[in-house]
């Protein structure tokens, strides 16, 4: 019992690893390209965590608490969601569940950053709250395909 809990941990992370992967991957072509130059998340989350703590925050901070979080707090809780989530495949369960992600993003996460309900205060409009959807579907969708290919094969 013991080692199939630690498979399926392993197997959890490395989906969750994929996710924050394709994420990573996207955010570097959101820079390379140019897009949306001012609606910078992760500078957002760096000023905000250095008023928490009273001092500058390093720029791979947020970076590295957004891949920790991706790569293993989001998707366990995923794991833990999957048989429940609505869809009958993967893709589907993986758009359900950063559609959710999303909307706590907007409702939660960005007002706390100082942008706002669905970054409405950054003034550009509805192009961040469409990006940002982009971005969490392009995590959850990875993250969910990698986690029902180790889920299928119960050979390992």
């Amino acid at each position: 019992m013991l080692k199939c809990s630690l498979r399926h941990g392993w197997r959890t992370i490395i989906a969750g690893l994929s996710g924050s992967v394709a994420h990573s991957l996207l955010m570097y072509a959101k820079f390379r390209s140019g897009i949306l130059p001012s609606f910078q998340p992760y500078e957002r989350l760096q000023i905000t965590l250095g008023h928490w703590v009273g001092s500058d925050i390093h720029p791979l901070v947020p970076w590295a608490l957004s891949f920790l979080n991706g790569s293993i707090i989001v998707s366990f809780a995923f794991s833990h969601l999957y048989r429940r989530l609505p869809g009958s495949n993967s893709v589907i369960k993986g758009l359900i569940f950063g559609v959710l992600g999303w909307a706590a993003m907007m409702l939660i996460f960005f007002p706390l950053l100082g942008m706002g309900v669905f970054a409405a205060q950054l003034g550009l409009g509805f192009w961040p709250a469409v990006f940002s959807l982009g971005m969490l579907l392009t995590y959850s969708v990875a993250m969910s395909i990698v986690y029902a290919a180790f889920k299928l094969d119960r050979t390992q």
